[in-house]
């Protein structure tokens, strides 16, 4: 059981959340630069088709982090 309520906290999943706030603004800027700057490389490379993909990750990702947010 120890194991399921360490995902449920890092995954944010929790009824109350216990992530700090400075936590999930590092996050948001964090996954912001990565998918402007892997937008930016793959396009530079030829690889457009991999720019869906990237949009996909940052949108799961944000709401991951927003899930059971008040």
């Amino acid at each position: 059981m120890h194991l399921k309520k360490w995902l449920l906290y890092i995954t944010n999943n929790e009824e109350v959340s216990r992530h700090e706030e400075e936590f999930d603004i590092a996050f948001f800027i964090i996954n912001t630069l990565a998918v402007i700057g892997g937008s930016i490389y793959v396009a530079c490379i030829g690889q457009w088709e991999w720019i869906p993909f990237l949009v996909i990750e940052y949108t799961w990702a944000i709401d991951t982090m927003r899930h059971n947010r008040p």
